[in-house]
């Protein structure tokens, strides 16, 4: 499958179209779109089959670097004040919000032409009914390291070394 897609970014094959999905995924709710003017019902990685809600949508896919952080920058016509206010509220809480990126060919509609991409989001800005979102693979340069922090909650025996 990941071949023909392949064909498909190099020529317009007949009867392949690319599909662009979003799942956007808030503490509150999960919400998923497609780009195009119909809604569409398609299957997930996992074998399980969804709707998905037609949208604008534009995507620009990261840029193959070794910045160190890895962008996924999306816009999204019609989305609703309730994704708005969970995406708002959880970035505001410092909560994770998920964004899975998949592409399907037209011609199967079963499951991803190629593995999904995750992202976490860690920028929105609403105006007018159009969300622009910015995400990220994994901020490495934001990760503390060592991971595992020792602390006196954690280890109570530290306090006593003098």
């Amino acid at each position: 499958m990941e071949d023909l897609l392949e064909t498909v970014y190099a020529s317009a094959l007949e009867g392949h179209a690319r599909l662009q999905t979003l799942e956007i995924i808030s503490p509150s709710q999960t919400k998923r779109i497609c780009s195009g003017y119909d809604d569409v019902v398609l299957g997930l990685e996992t074998g399980e089959t969804v709707g998905f809600l037609a949208s604008g949508m534009q995507v620009a896919l990261p840029d193959l670097n070794d910045s160190g952080q890895q962008l996924l920058t999306f816009a999204v016509e019609n989305l609703s004040g309730e994704v708005q206010q969970g995406v708002d509220t959880a970035l505001a809480d410092g909560v994770p919000v998920d964004v899975i990126y998949r592409e399907y060919l037209s011609s199967d509609l079963t499951a991803p032409a190629k593995p999904p991409n995750r992202f976490v989001l860690y920028d929105a800005d609403f105006k007018d009914g159009r969300a622009e979102l910015t995400a990220s693979f994994f901020d490495i340069i934001a990760t503390a390291y060592p991971r595992e922090r020792y602390t006196v909650s954690r280890f109570p025996a530290m306090k006593h070394i003098g």
